[in-house]
């Protein structure tokens, strides 16, 4: 799971950020990106893929991430999915989340890595589109290949789910906190009852 941190850290590049997004499949909500960029290679508690831990899992980790990396996060609302697609939205979110990880950097450090050539990206998937000036590397699979990559995918889990968690109070009719926005036949059969809300992805298929 260091591999490929390693081999950027001996390349010299002063900083590795981890990237990955959640929300890609749902009917309705945001598509969320972490960032994060780490400070130590130890945890206690578990550090993989989000979506093969538990809720109590990702919450105990995504504080500890919280407390030992540095951290950005990139939200795309259902209106900029609609308008651009969801992939230009994911990459949208991705960018916003290293500009927002860079500017919360401590001041000495972000002097240190102000130079295209002292940061390099690993972004889980296959497909990355950036105009920031940094050097990256998609990863398939990269959140059970790279630390900071499933780092970023716990970041971006979690804060989705309680962005949705919070849908649910203001739209109860559609259980929100149960699916997260995801097409399952309950989400469905409430659409088919209640209609759109405001959250839902207008351009997405609703059968």
């Amino acid at each position: 799971m260091l591999k490929f941190e390693r081999e950027a850290l001996h390349k010299g590049y002063a900083l590795v950020l981890g990237l990955d997004e959640a929300g890609r499949g749902p009917l309705a909500g945001p598509v969320v990106a972490g960032a994060v960029a780490l400070t130590t290679f130890e945890f206690q508690s578990k550090v993989r893929d989000s979506k093969t831990l538990s809720a109590p899992q990702r919450e105990r980790a995504f504080h500890e991430i919280m407390a030992k990396a540095y951290v950005g996060v990139g939200v795309m609302s259902e209106a900029v999915v609609d308008s651009h697609n969801i992939l230009e939205a994911t990459f949208l979110a991705m960018n916003n989340a290293v500009l927002q990880l860079l500017a919360r950097l401590p001041v000495p450090l972000r002097a240190k890595v102000d130079q295209q050539s002292n940061i390099f990206l690993l972004v889980d998937g296959n497909r990355f589109k950036t105009d920031l000036p940094y050097p990256f590397r998609t990863l398939v699979k990269g959140d059970s290949r790279s630390l900071s990559v499933a780092c970023a995918s716990i970041i971006a889990k979690v804060t989705r789910d309680r962005i949705l968690d919070t849908y649910d109070k203001v739209f109860p009719d559609y259980g929100f906190r149960q699916h997260k926005g995801y097409p399952t036949v309950a989400h469905k059969k409430a659409i088919k009852k209640h209609g759109l809300s405001i959250v839902h992805r207008k351009t997405f298929h609703f059968q």
